[in-house]
């Protein structure tokens, strides 16, 4: 005897589970670094900023590549000074909100023993890139990484970025301490670096 139950074609039921679960990530991940921060001793202050105390912190990981005007470039190089990550995309909009006072920012700190860098994503082409660097006055070095391998290299369950854009601050001995998952301002930047200089 035929069923009177309307069949569920397999194509859409998949795409219906594949959607709802990206919705639930994309809401998870919103909320202060989402479901892997869980458990962890992450801090996350008002602003959003999630830190780690020192004694706690997981070490950076191995980040290295091609920068977008071609040169060799490895994080580690830059062990005994503050590194402040910036992962961005030329598409992104936030990015362009927080461009300018990183390009501040950057300036003003480097002859304090801070270095930037960022981490371009998303962007096949460098073009746009360099672009969006020139019209934001960023002179920092940006590593090519348009399918996110360099962001993959962050263990699960750490600080990790997870967002564009994310900014993650690594300390002078070279493990992850604070990060954000938003744009941030000067003020928002400055704050969240300065704990950071003060560390012998």
């Amino acid at each position: 005897m035929p069923s009177d139950r309307p069949r569920l074609h397999r194509p859409a039921a998949l795409t219906g589970l594949v959607a709802a679960g990206a919705l639930l990530l994309s809401a998870c991940a919103g909320e202060d670094g989402g479901t892997a921060d869980m458990g962890t001793e992450f801090v996350t202050t008002g602003g959003g900023v999630s830190t780690v105390a020192r004694g706690h912190r997981a070490d950076a990981p191995k980040l290295d590549g091609t920068t977008l005007d071609g040169k060799r470039l490895d994080v580690a190089d830059f062990r005994g000074e503050v590194v402040v990550l910036n992962v961005w995309a030329s598409t992104c909009g936030p990015c362009r909100l927080e461009a300018e006072h990183f390009a501040k920012v950057s300036e003003e700190l480097r002859d304090r023993g801070v270095r930037f860098v960022g981490i371009n994503t998303r962007d096949v082409q460098k073009a746009p890139a360099v672009s969006f660097e020139r019209d934001y006055g960023v002179t920092y070095p940006s590593l090519h990484d348009p399918a996110g391998r360099l962001l993959l290299r962050f263990p699960k369950g750490t600080l990790n970025p997870q967002t564009i854009p994310s900014t993650v601050v690594i300390d002078r001995e070279g493990k992850v301490a604070a990060r954000a998952l938003a744009a941030l301002d000067e003020a928002g930047l400055r704050e969240m670096i300065a704990p950071l200089t003060t560390e012998k």
